[in-house]
């Protein structure tokens, strides 16, 4: 997806940014909470969608500050803020990690990557049985708008708006897979 052109990298990314990959981010994760909630209707509906919202949360706003942000490169710089605007938070709870550990959160079956991404994935594939089990058209239209929000983060956000312009490209094994950084 890299064009070849040169392309600023940002050590500030602007608040228009940050909002939209935390808006869209907060948008998918309560409306997945809400869709398995309303689509399986009963309390095991509640359950399912209020451990989601909790895990979702946790992994993104609490996990990825504590374990990948503080190796990220953004942590270091002076008067930086990363697209999720997470590096902010990472350094004021926990103390500086290590860059060259930074690609570590796309190692193991249960690292950091695997998480974010499977809290995008789960409700989209935990709708579909209640859509079978009890059809509605609220929760199909929840349904579509999840994996809108999930065609518009892979073809949007990360190509065009995240890590396009993130110093951590040539560490950072998501964005060395869609072909920005250095292939080391």
């Amino acid at each position: 997806m890299a064009t070849g052109k040169s392309t600023s990298l940002y050590t500030r990314y602007t608040l228009s940014s940050v909002l939209i990959y935390n808006g869209a981010t907060v948008a998918h994760y309560v409306l997945g909470g809400i869709g398995m909630m309303l689509g399986y209707g009963s309390w095991i509906g509640y359950v399912l969608g209020s451990l989601y919202l909790v895990f979702s949360f946790i992994e993104m706003y609490v996990h990825m500050p504590l374990r990948v942000c503080r190796n990220c490169v953004y942590y270091k710089l002076d008067n930086s803020r990363c697209i999720s605007g997470l590096n902010l938070v990472s350094r004021k709870a926990v103390a500086e990690g290590s860059v060259k550990a930074f690609q570590n959160r796309a190692k193991g079956p249960v690292c950091p990557n695997n998480l974010y991404i499977a809290s995008l994935i789960f409700p989209i594939i935990a709708i579909v049985p209640a859509l079978i089990l009890s059809f509605s058209a609220l929760v199909v239209v929840i349904l579509v708008v999840l994996i809108g929000l999930l065609l518009f983060r892979f073809f949007v956000i990360f190509p065009k708006i995240a890590c396009l312009h993130c110093r951590a490209q040539n560490i950072c094994p998501q964005a060395r897979s869609m072909g920005f950084g250095k292939n080391t």
